[in-house]
């Protein structure tokens, strides 16, 4: 149940806080009071989609926070659970909309994203705008509406998501199907390329070998030069070398250590380079001998490496890229050789889904009809008890062709209604009275409701289009549905306020600089004023007021 609703700076309300009872509460006022407005701060902190234009002039932020009791409310207890957002019985739900267009959400104080904000709303709250029966004649929203009141919007899923894998292999095996003609030509052309590529027998690493061993074979000459000048300087040079000096002085040092301890340091040190410089003499000597200055070897290096840059560039990749790409060469022949058997498979796993579609769609499709009768029966006697006693609302239910079938199933669902005895159901788009649409909509409004967990419905002037002894079965309707759950009711009619358990009054003020919104909860001499008001129009006669009051003194005998 929705407790409280806290709104501020949003378009032309500064700040208001209402507190909210069980049973059916109306909201009433001027045109242009701001009365959809609450209808629209209650869309937002759900979770609708939000700008910055909704800030009220000369503020940073609206603020939205509507705080509900879930302690009757498995579903919704579970869901915050699930998510870590669960604090006792209660769940506080806040939206910030800022001044530049950013927005921001909170459950029970947590920040989370606008889709986890609009999930829990959707557990909590359900709004019928004044505008639905405008879309009630599409077909989607008549379809949607069956299988919400039918309890089949699960097992629709199922049908969806059934569709979804059939068509998806479906295209796979069209694309596939496609490709068959050029088969043969790419399978020739891999051959040839996949031939060439393996009779150069290239290794993972042997572009990388061969171009340092290039490198070392075009500079061979300098390489043994060098080699043997560092060698001469190290060990084998007579007019001294380094090997002969760092000898001379250890022995000078250590003939010296034995008058002072602190050489033997010195000493271990030049004993360690003088076995360095011995190992790197003999490393340098081998190097030099292991030097190929061999041409021919050589030119084969250059052959080796100018064939492998030659079919790199026919291929269009890098040398280094040449073992991969014939990886991949191997499993497109591979995939191509065996196309016509994974055509076959594809073509069982086509059928296999189609088949697993057309299941789900014919049970969902048995379900509806069965469903269609219930909604049918309900809303004709909703009609009846709206001021359309000879009305009849039928729920046509036509199979689509086996090549027309839809994510939804195999159905087309098509609302037709008789407003008059003796007139044969139309299609709800053909209407031509707008009462009669009006309440019709209601009618059907009301009865998926009844169908519905969610625990408060908000109707924003649903009762627009009906007057007289009608509006009085609106409100009765209403009522009776807010003997059941919370009811919240946008409404012009005095006789379906007159039936609330609460009144609010909603009024615009202004000091010639600013307009604001407010929202008072209505005594009962307050709500006798505001019902003479709704009844009477500028004018407020005596006999008006007398009239008010008896119509909220009778409406206990109305709600019984």
């Amino acid at each position: 149940m929705l407790m409280n609703l806290k709104v501020q700076d949003f378009a032309i309300v500064d700040q208001i806080d209402i507190e909210f009872a069980p049973g059916m509460t109306v909201l009433t006022g001027e045109t242009g009071a701001g009365k959809s407005i609450l209808v629209d701060a209650l869309g937002l902190v759900l979770g609708e989609r939000g700008s910055a234009q909704l800030v009220r002039e000369g503020g940073k932020r609206a603020e939205f926070a509507a705080e509900f009791d879930v302690s009757a409310l498995p579903q919704a207890r579970a869901w915050l659970e699930e998510q870590a957002l669960d604090m006792d019985d209660d769940c506080l739900l806040r939206r910030v909309i800022n001044a530049d267009g950013r927005s921001r959400a909170f459950v029970n104080g947590n920040p989370v994203p606008l889709s986890q904000l609009k999930s829990i709303g959707e557990l909590l709250l359900d709004i019928h705008g004044q505008h639905f029966h405008q879309s009630l004649g599409r077909r989607s929203v008549q379809r949607d509406l069956l299988d919400h009141f039918g309890g089949l919007l699960a097992e629709r899923t199922n049908v969806e998501s059934s569709f979804a894998a059939w068509k998806s292999l479906s295209r796979e095996l069209e694309a596939l199907t496609d490709a068959e003609a050029d088969r043969a030509s790419r399978l020739d052309l891999l051959s040839f390329q996949l031939q060439e590529l393996e009779s150069l027998g290239l290794a993972d690493d042997e572009v990388s070998e061969l171009s340092a061993e290039r490198q070392k074979l075009q500079h061979s000459g300098r390489l043994a030069e060098g080699a043997n000048t560092a060698l001469m300087n190290l060990f084998e040079n007579d007019a001294g070398n380094a090997n002969s000096l760092l000898a001379d002085s250890l022995r000078t040092l250590e003939s010296l250590a034995e008058f002072d301890a602190a050489l033997q340091p010195v000493i271990e040190m030049l004993s360690s380079a003088g076995i360095q410089v011995g190992e790197a003499a003999e490393s340098l000597r081998r190097y030099g001998d292991s030097l190929d200055m061999d041409p021919a070897r050589r030119d084969w290096v250059e052959e080796r490496l100018d064939s492998i840059q030659t079919i790199a560039r026919k291929h269009r990749v890098n040398a280094e890229e040449l073992p991969s790409l014939v990886e991949k060469l191997r499993r497109e022949h591979e995939e191509l050789s065996h196309a016509e058997e994974r055509g076959r498979e594809l073509e069982q796993r086509v059928d296999t889904a189609g088949a697993a579609f057309l299941e789900r769609a014919q049970v969902l499709s048995t379900a509806r009809r069965k469903t269609a009768r219930k909604f049918a029966a309900a809303v004709t006697d909703a009609m009846h008890g709206l001021g359309m006693p000879g009305g009849v609302f039928e729920v046509a239910i036509k199979t689509l062709d086996g090549g027309a079938v839809r994510p939804w199933g195999i159905d087309d669902v098509d609302f037709l209604i008789s407003a008059n005895p003796g007139q044969s159901p139309q299609p709800l788009a053909r209407i031509a009275s707008g009462g009669e649409l009006s309440r019709m909509s209601l009618a059907i409004q009301v009865i998926a409701s009844d169908a519905s967990a969610i625990p408060t419905m908000v109707f924003d002037e649903v009762d627009s289009g009906v007057g007289g002894g009608v509006a009085e079965m609106v409100g009765r309707r209403l009522r009776e549905l807010g003997s059941q759950r919370q009811v919240l009711c946008v409404t012009h009619l005095p006789q379906v306020a007159s039936l609330a358990d609460q009144h609010f009054r909603i009024s615009k003020v202004s000091d010639g600089k600013t307009t604001r919104t407010g929202v008072r909860l209505l005594d009962k001499s307050e709500r006798i004023d505001e019902l003479a008001r709704m009844l009477g129009g500028v004018e407020i006669t005596k006999k008006t007021l007398e009239h008010a009051a008896e119509m909220l003194a009778g409406a206990p005998k109305k709600r019984a």
